[in-house]
């Protein structure tokens, strides 16, 4: 029988492992991917009369593209180039839009408005004015107090936000965002 040099060695052994490794890993995550199922008592009182659960509305994907291209649509009009965000209830970006010649700063500025109109269930412009009274505001992470962002509501409950940004003005991002809550609503 031939000895194997040391190189040879080395990496058949290193091939041996990363195929055990791998095989460990793959059962592991076979066993993490089958969830254990819920004590019975546990489901029964959480549906007990419906006390101890909640339902919300949220905008569909489709919703969500729909009015963010409306709003890109209404900036396109008057020749701005801007970009949208569309956030859920919780701030989580469901879809963005970067017009052609958007600036690289309106993308998260779009996402940071749509955040801060459905944080707090009115347009960003509205939310601008509120700063004199409450200047720390403006403190809170994740938030931009410049008109551009409107909320999405349902059953007068905010479900979603629309920011708009890169226009010359805030109003103009207002008014672009309004037309993506407009498109929702026919």
């Amino acid at each position: 029988m031939k000895k194997l040099s040391l190189r040879t060695r080395v990496l058949t052994g290193t091939v041996a492992g990363a195929a055990l490794a791998a095989g460990a890993f793959g059962a592991v995550s076979a066993n993490a991917a089958t969830p254990a199922a819920a004590p019975a008592a546990a489901v029964a009182k959480a549906d007990a009369a419906d006390k101890n659960t909640t339902q919300s509305t949220h905008l569909t994907i489709e919703a969500a593209t729909e009015a963010a291209q409306a709003a890109l649509d209404a900036a396109e009009k008057e020749n701005q180039r801007v970009s949208v965000a569309v956030v859920d209830r919780n701030g989580n970006t469901i879809v963005t839009l970067r017009g052609d010649g958007a600036g690289p700063q309106s993308y998260e500025s779009a996402e940071k408005k749509a955040y801060t109109a459905v944080s707090w269930n009115a347009t960003t412009s509205t939310l601008a004015g509120r700063l004199a009274q409450a200047p720390n505001l403006k403190d809170i992470p994740g938030t931009l107090f410049l008109a551009g962002g409107a909320p999405v509501t349902a059953k007068g409950a905010p479900i979603a936000g629309i920011g708009v940004a890169g226009a010359p003005s805030g109003d103009l991002d207002e008014k672009f965002a309004q037309a993506g809550v407009n498109a929702l609503a026919k």
